[in-house]
């Protein structure tokens, strides 16, 4: 037997999955320009699942050949015309945005953990430790650490300024407690 077919199978086969290896290459490349660069930046979790169906239904059509390399390319298509329509939705409709993604979330203010965002969100202290020393900073020197959408701590230094008045903490998911405290200072 020929130890060339063990190793390639039949050269028809071959051919085929080099030419929708080519074809899967090209539509993917079209896609991420057509989508821009929400494909390729920090992704949000449902972006993140997007992309790896996408990447599972194009390696379907180039290597079974019980996935007929066009119903992949419909597949492929119909998803993203689906992820089109729904950033377009969750863009003009709030209700829409709210039902499908996720809001930063607050997991330390004036250097205080707050426990129940971190039990809801499941990061503990020795992750946020750790985003704290990444960023050269400890507890006592932060205002706010923040779990953003795409799963980053973001560490905001101490400054003097309210909860209520900073600008980029208004989309920020806060304990009811907190917000009382807050309220009440004012």
């Amino acid at each position: 037997m020929d130890d060339t077919a063990d190793w390639f199978g039949n050269w028809n086969d071959m051919v085929d999955t080099v030419l929708s290896a080519v074809l899967f290459y090209i539509l993917i490349v079209m896609l991420v320009r057509l989508i821009g660069k929400r494909s390729t930046s920090q992704l949000n979790n449902f972006d993140w699942i997007i992309n790896i169906t996408v990447g599972s239904l194009a390696a379907s059509g180039i290597l079974l050949d019980s996935v007929p390399a066009l119903r992949a390319v419909a597949a492929i298509g119909t998803i993203m015309i689906l992820q089109f329509m729904l950033t377009w939705l969750v863009l003009r409709f709030d209700w829409v945005a709210r039902l499908v993604k996720t809001k930063p979330t607050m997991l330390v203010h004036k250097g205080e953990f707050v426990e129940q965002a971190m039990r809801r969100t499941r990061i503990s202290e020795e992750e946020i430790c750790s985003a704290l020393r990444e960023h050269g900073h400890t507890t006592n020197n932060v205002n706010w650490v923040v779990l953003e959408t795409d799963g980053r701590l973001t560490v905001i230094p101490k400054q003097d300024v309210a909860l209520r008045d900073a600008d980029t903490m208004v989309h920020v998911v806060k304990p009811e407690s907190l917000e009382e405290r807050e309220t009440a200072k004012s």
